[in-house]
Parts: structure tokens; C-alpha cells; sequence
């Protein structure tokens, strides 16, 4: 029993080093994560069979595409390992007319590509040299260490990287409502907080008035002698705001 229960807690700490946004303190959460991972690894397997049927088949159809695939990766030049397993003939390929306007897409898209990758990449840098320094801020205002802010990051990109799969958690989902929620609820706490402070002054005065204190009794007059009215709920209410 020792022995499972020392599997179980290497099990939940390696669980909360991964997902350090989650506490896992009951079996519910805990084998529910553990069903979320395993979904996860059977998706990655069958993703890495069926790539590697998809290339078995491809070198099973013509072994000298798995050659040439070889002879690049070692670092020979792709025109060379073309000549190399295609033969020459490639050449006469290369100059056919409806070849050429293959090739010339293939390039337009080739170049779209790289320009791409360059703009994103120039994108990233520049709004990670602006977000380094919002995480510097922020640690730095809400008193934060260096472990604090890093989980909050690790967090962050955790569901960053659920949504890029495609996967919300009832967690995530909650999270979000919550942070939604948050200026209706503190705008709600703040009228009923006022509200609450009018009636307690309108309920002080009442009790004032009970204990005869020269305060005026509602709806009554000016020690009898037919002076102004004394003071209605109303006007304590309006004294009140």
C-alpha cells in the first residue's frame, strides 16, 4: 500500500508541475487530467501513424524519393540529389513550358511563405521586447517574486496552448466568465454597498426620532401648536443620499 501510495504522489506532483494553475486535491480532477492527457497522447500517436504510413507509402512507391529525402538531410544540394536519383532527364523537365509555370507558382508560394515567416518573426520579437516589460511592471506593482510570475506565465500559455488545439477546459471556461463578469459584479457590490449605508442612516434616524431627541415624528406636527409637518420617510430617504 505504501508502495501505491508513493506511485499516487509522484503521479499528482508531476501532474501539478504541468499544470501548476491546478491544485488537483480531489480523485474527480485528478483522474480527469490524467483521461485529458491520455486523449492527448492517442491523438499525437495516430497523428504520427498515419504521417508515417503517408511516407512509407510515398518510398515504397518510388524508393528513390526516400534516397533523395536522405541524401538532403546529410546536407547535398537538392539539385544535386534530384540529378543524383532522377537522372538528368530531371533537366528536361525543369525547361517543359507547363513545367515552368508549376515552378513558377511554386516559387510565388515558396516566397509568400518565407515573407511570412520573416514578418511574424519580426512581429514576435517586437511585441515580446513590450510584453517582458508589462511582465516586469506588473511583477513589480503587485509585489510578485520571480516563481509567482512565472506560474502565471506557465498558466497563460498553457491555455494559450489548449486553444491552439482546440481544447477549453470547464476551468478555462470558467476563468474567462469570471474576468468577464468582474466589472458588473464589483459595480453591483459598490450599489448595493451604498444602499445598504442609506438604509442604515434612514434606520438611525427613525430610532433617534422613537427616542424623542427633538426630532421631528414622521408625519407629525411641531409640538402641537400647527407648525410645519415633521419629516416623511421620503425626505429621510433624500437626507439620507
Amino acid at each position: 500500500m505504501a508502495g501505491e501510495e508513493s506511485k499516487k504522489s509522484r503521479q499528482i506532483a508531476r501532474l501539478r508541475e504541468r499544470y501548476p494553475e491546478k491544485k488537483f486535491e480531489d480523485e474527480e480532477e485528478i483522474y480527469g487530467q490524467i483521461s485529458d492527457d491520455y486523449d492527448q497522447y492517442d491523438e499525437r500517436l495516430t497523428g504520427y501513424a498515419e504521417r508515417e504510413k503517408a511516407l512509407s507509402d510515398m518510398f515504397s512507391a518510388d524508393p528513390r524519393s526516400a534516397q533523395f529525402l536522405v541524401d538532403m538531410h546529410k546536407g547535398e544540394d537538392p539539385v544535386v540529389g534530384l540529378v543524383r536519383n532522377f537522372g538528368i532527364e530531371i533537366k528536361d523537365a525543369l525547361e517543359d513550358p507547363e513545367m515552368q509555370e508549376k515552378i513558377k507558382e511554386a516559387n510565388k508560394d515558396y516566397v509568400e511563405r518565407v515573407a511570412k515567416s520573416r514578418a511574424l518573426e519580426e512581429e514576435y520579437e517586437s511585441n515580446m521586447d513590450a510584453t517582458l516589460e508589462s511582465l516586469r511592471q506588473f511583477q513589480a506593482e503587485k509585489g510578485l517574486t520571480d516563481e509567482q510570475i512565472d506560474e502565471v506565465v506557465a498558466a497563460m500559455l498553457g491555455v494559450i496552448t489548449d486553444g491552439v488545439k482546440g481544447k477549453f477546459t470547464p476551468e478555462t471556461l470558467e476563468m474567462f466568465l469570471k474576468a468577464i463578469n468582474y466589472n458588473e459584479d464589483v459595480a453591483l457590490a459598490n450599489e448595493e454597498g451604498t444602499i445598504a449605508g442609506r438604509n442604515a442612516k434612514i434606520t438611525e434616524t427613525l430610532k433617534k426620532s422613537q427616542k424623542g431627541d427633538g426630532t421631528q415624528p414622521l408625519g407629525g406636527r411641531n409640538g402641537g401648536t400647527g407648525g410645519d409637518r415633521g419629516q416623511t420617510i421620503f425626505d429621510l430617504a433624500n437626507e439620507a443620499m
